[in-house]
Order: C-alpha cells, then sequence, then structure tokens
C-alpha cells in the first residue's frame, strides 16, 4: 500500500515532489485563511464603529473591505480548485502504483478469494480514502500551527470564565480540553465499528463470489446459498446500523453543543463590555479553526472506520505476496488464504 509508491523509483516525482507541491501549497492557503481572519476583525470594527458613529464610515471605505475581501477569497478559491484537481492526479496515481505491484503478483494472489475485488474495488477505495483524510490531516495539523499562536494571542482579551474565574489564555486550554474530551468519548462510544466494518466486506466478498460463480455454473448461487449468504449480508448491515445510530447521536450531540463553548467561556467578557465586536469575531472565528483541528478524530471517525476495514483487507492480502516470497526462497509452498 505505501512502498510500491513512495520507495518505487518510477513514482519519485509524484511521491516526494507531488508531496511537497500539495503540503507547501496546503500551507499557503491556510495562511490565506489567516489572513481572512484579520479581515473579519477589521471588517467588524467598521461595522460597530458605523452603527455607534452614523456618517463616521464612508461608502467608499466600506466597499474597499469588501473588495480586499473579495481579492483574498479569489486568491482562494483558485488556489483550491488547482490543488484539489492535483491531489486527485496524486492519488490515482497512488492506486496505479498499488495496482501494478500487485499484478506483478497476481500469480501468488489469483486463488485467494475475492482476489479480483481488492485489486480493483479496494485499491480505490484505498486511494480515495487517503485523498480524503490525508489532506484534511494536513490541513488540520498547518491551520493549528497558524491559529493557535493567534487564539493564544486574542485570548488575553478572556481573562475570565463561568463558574471558574480568571486564567490566562483561557480560550486556547478550553479549546484543547473539550477537543479531547469529545475525541475520547467518540472513540469509546465506536469501538465496535471497525470489527463491523471488516466483517461488513467479508459477507459481502462471500455474497459477491457465489454469484460471480453462479454465472458461469448453474450448481452454484442456488436459492438456498444465495438466501443463506444474503442474510449474512443483511444481519450484519443491522448490526452496524445500530451501532451507527448512538454512535451519531453522541457525535451530533457534541458537535451541536460545541457551537456555544466559545461564547459560553466569552460570557463574562461580552458582559462586561471589554471587548470589540471584530476582535470577538476574530475569537470565534480563532477558537473554530483550533478546536476543529483538534477535532480532526471526531470528523473523520466514520471515516477512519472504514480505512481500517479496507486496511485490514490489503494487509491480508500483501501478506500472502510476503509468505509467497518467503516459501520461494525456501523452497516451499506459501499456504493461501481461505
Amino acid at each position: 500500500m505505501f512502498r510500491s509508491f513512495f520507495t518505487n523509483r518510477k513514482w519519485f516525482h509524484w511521491s516526494l515532489i507531488g508531496s511537497a507541491i500539495i503540503l507547501y501549497t496546503t500551507w499557503y492557503k491556510v495562511q490565506l485563511d489567516v489572513r481572512i481572519n484579520e479581515w473579519f476583525g477589521e471588517f467588524y470594527d467598521l461595522i460597530q464603529k458605523a452603527l455607534a458613529e452614523p456618517g463616521s464610515i464612508t461608502f467608499e471605505a466600506y466597499m474597499a473591505q469588501l473588495l480586499t475581501f473579495g481579492q483574498i477569497a479569489a486568491l482562494f478559491v483558485a488556489i483550491v480548485v488547482v490543488l484539489e484537481f492535483f491531489i486527485k492526479h496524486y492519488v490515482f496515481r497512488w492506486r496505479t502504483a498499488m495496482n501494478d505491484f500487485y499484478m506483478s503478483n497476481w500469480h501468488h494472489l489469483r486463488h485467494i478469494e475475492g482476489a479480483s475485488q481488492r485489486v480493483q474495488e479496494d485499491t480505490m477505495r484505498f486511494a480515495r480514502i487517503m485523498e480524503g483524510l490525508g489532506v484534511n490531516f494536513m490541513r488540520s495539523v498547518m491551520t493549528l500551527f497558524a491559529f493557535l499562536p493567534i487564539l493564544w494571542t486574542l485570548s488575553k482579551h478572556v481573562t475570565e470564565l463561568p463558574w471558574i474565574g480568571e486564567v490566562e489564555h483561557s480560550l486556547v486550554f478550553v479549546a484543547i480540553l473539550f477537543a479531547l474530551a469529545g475525541t475520547v468519548v467518540l472513540a469509546v462510544v465506536g469501538i465496535k465499528l471497525p470489527g463491523l466494518e471488516f466483517q461488513n466486506q467479508k459477507v459481502e466478498a462471500a455474497y459477491r463470489k457465489e454469484l460471480v460463480l453462479g454465472e458461469d455454473d448453474a450448481e452454484r448461487a442456488d436459492p438456498p446459498s444465495v438466501v443463506e449468504l444474503f442474510g449474512n449480508v443483511r444481519k450484519n448491515y443491522f448490526r452496524l446500523f445500530f451501532h451507527y445510530m448512538y454512535f451519531d447521536v453522541a457525535k451530533w450531540s457534541y458537535l451541536q453543543f460545541g457551537a456555544l463553548v466559545p461564547y459560553l467561556a466569552m460570557g463574562p467578557t461580552i458582559l462586561s463590555g471589554t471587548i470589540t465586536l471584530g476582535v470577538m469575531q476574530q475569537i470565534i472565528r480563532a477558537f473554530g479553526k483550533v478546536e476543529s483541528s483538534f477535532q480532526y478524530l471526531v470528523y473523520s471517525w466514520t471515516t477512519i472506520v472504514e480505512l481500517i476495514s479496507v486496511f485490514k483487507r490489503l494487509r491480508a492480502f500483501e501478506a500472502q505476496i510476503d509468505a509467497a516470497d518467503r516459501a520461494g526462497k525456501s523452497g516451499t509452498l506459501a499456504p493461501q488464504e481461505s
């Protein structure tokens, strides 16, 4: 899954140079996001002044602020579109490297149950999931590095927390603790999901194999066999639906409450009138960026569960190649996976 792309000289330009391009461009995009955060502070301060002192802000100054945002946003959109296009090509090259590696060892793999599915579907799913998870992980890390110092600085305006009292740089600690609590809770609540997803792939593969065999052999895919195999599929799906139900209750309850956390933490500061509207907007936005970066696992847990399932299947697949290589060196035959 990894060495076929990152240690193969054929893919050097895509794997290493391509990764560097993605990292740099993602960082630049985060810097534009930082600039937008600064713009929000300036714009809302201008709005507050205009509302408090009618006629103090000219229409030209108001439009200049909007034009500034338009320029930043236009550059942001252009970079996002180009980056997403490049990443799709990057990930497809990764899938191609995996496909070439597996097909070069097809003589060791062709007798494994679901071999064709793993080469075609699992490599596709692995590449697709890595595209989303990998890019989001890089973005979360870089956003954290960019916005954590900003939130640390802005937190000097918020020194008092409800029911707790004065805490230096309080919002940074609130964001970390709230994200950590949510990650732990959801990891515990969703602990059964990876195993169920892996089992789901097994029962789906068994059902698919019987149907494929039934295309050429009238003795296969008979009604009793199909009913039993599909019954296994239905049973596992219903278990998945049940476990995802209470997982989603915990996930969405946590995320909805999270929208109120910065306002709750800033309650005493807002009511005392010690910050401007612009500063409040900057704090809210920076808090959201830092919090969402720490909540990477919360937002991605369902996708990570799917990735674990695919990874386990492909890892078992590759184990057969390693076993065949060792058997070839020792002069014995490697056992085939059932």
